[in-house]
């Protein structure tokens, strides 16, 4: 009896020791893509400079975000995504992969997508239909995808479904502001690192639109041109500053007096329209210049006007004139034949 009691001890720690051969094993997660790599969970997917010509299709289903940079997709096919649906997918980073052309439907299977990057990609062709499909869409990021090609009337086609809250268009060498990718209700505006002179008046009143009063932006790094012409966007940002997310940070880029100067410590009738850096006149000098013309015009105009109203005093002066040269004439050949005559005769 002792013996059995001091066996039936174990029988608990041996059913514990097989319980785990009794459990069917859970189901291992997708494993990652050939060419690439999952970081600490495959909801993390990154592939890097493994030069694919499409975007890998053993995905992991489970992926929150994937990241495909320096490869060369060039074309987004329709439905590229669709071989196996990532209906969790959030982010989706598409950087340094050469993209060119993306056609209609190219996102289709990609129904929680929430931002999509496609920056350093030199973009010649956005299909009206490229962005169908994602209709949770809230961040676009095309920093430096528009050098290749002026597409700002294809993406304006592209988006006009798209309920974007952030749109990222730095580094892209524009020179305005492009009105025609202002969704309604955009909150965020990034145009840093561009050409940017000025915002013309018209550009600000789309600004303070209705629908974009939300709207707030990033302007640092582009060459402001503190002349005259800047002086409506001077009293813009003296009156709105907190929509300008990097207002204390923009400065002067000319002329050579302001250069390096806040733009929130100008006053806008301090600023003078002299003559550009480009050495192109300023509009101040441009209008003296006309004014000028105007002017000299007026006086010609003035001085026919008295030629032609005095034309027969004129003719009569200048008749007059003409005879009293005459006589004059005549009486200097007159006095020269006098003086002649004497020496003739003493002649032999």
């Amino acid at each position: 009896q002792a013996r059995r009691a001091g066996g039936g001890r174990w029988l608990p720690w041996l059913g514990l020791a097989l319980l785990p051969l009794a459990v069917p094993p859970a189901a291992a997660p997708a494993a990652c893509p050939s060419a690439c790599y999952c970081v600490a969970t495959p909801e993390l997917v990154q592939c890097r400079y493994e030069r694919l010509e499409e975007p890998p299709r053993e995905l992991p289903a489970a992926v929150h975000n994937l990241s495909i940079a320096g490869s060369n997709l060039s074309v987004l096919s329709r439905a590229a995504f669709a071989a196996r649906p990532l209906r969790d997918l959030r982010l989706l980073r598409l950087r340094h992969d050469n993209i060119r052309t993306i056609e209609d439907m190219a996102l289709q299977g990609l129904p929680a997508l929430r931002t999509l990057d496609l920056s350093h990609n030199p973009l010649l062709s956005v299909a009206a239909g490229a962005f169908a499909g994602v209709p949770l869409l809230r961040t676009l990021q095309l920093n430096q995808a528009l050098l290749a090609a002026p597409l700002e009337e294809q993406l304006a086609l592209a988006m006009r479904n798209l309920s974007l809250r952030r749109l990222e268009l730095a580094g892209n060498a524009l020179q305005a502001l492009p009105a025609a990718l202002l969704p309604p209700g955009l909150e965020e505006l990034d145009l840093r690192n561009n050409s940017l002179r000025r915002l013309a008046a018209a550009e600000l009143r789309s600004l303070d639109a209705p629908e974009l009063r939300g709207l707030r932006l990033s302007l640092a790094s582009n060459p402001l041109s503190c002349d005259c012409g800047l002086r409506p966007f001077v009293a813009w940002l003296r009156a709105a500053a907190a929509r300008v997310l990097d207002a204390r940070s923009l400065r002067c880029a000319g002329p050579p007096g302001l250069r390096g100067t806040a733009l929130l410590r100008l006053r806008p009738e301090a600023l003078a329209c002299a003559r550009s850096e480009g050495g192109e006149p300023g509009e101040l000098e441009t209008a003296s210049y006309v004014f000028f013309g105007i002017v000299l015009a007026l006086i010609g105009v003035v001085f026919l006007m008295v030629l032609y109203l005095n034309r027969r005093g004129i003719k009569r002066w200048l008749h007059n004139l003409r005879e009293a040269c005459r006589d004059q004439m005549e009486g200097y050949h007159y006095r020269y034949e006098q003086d002649a005559e004497p020496r003739c005769a003493g002649t032999p």
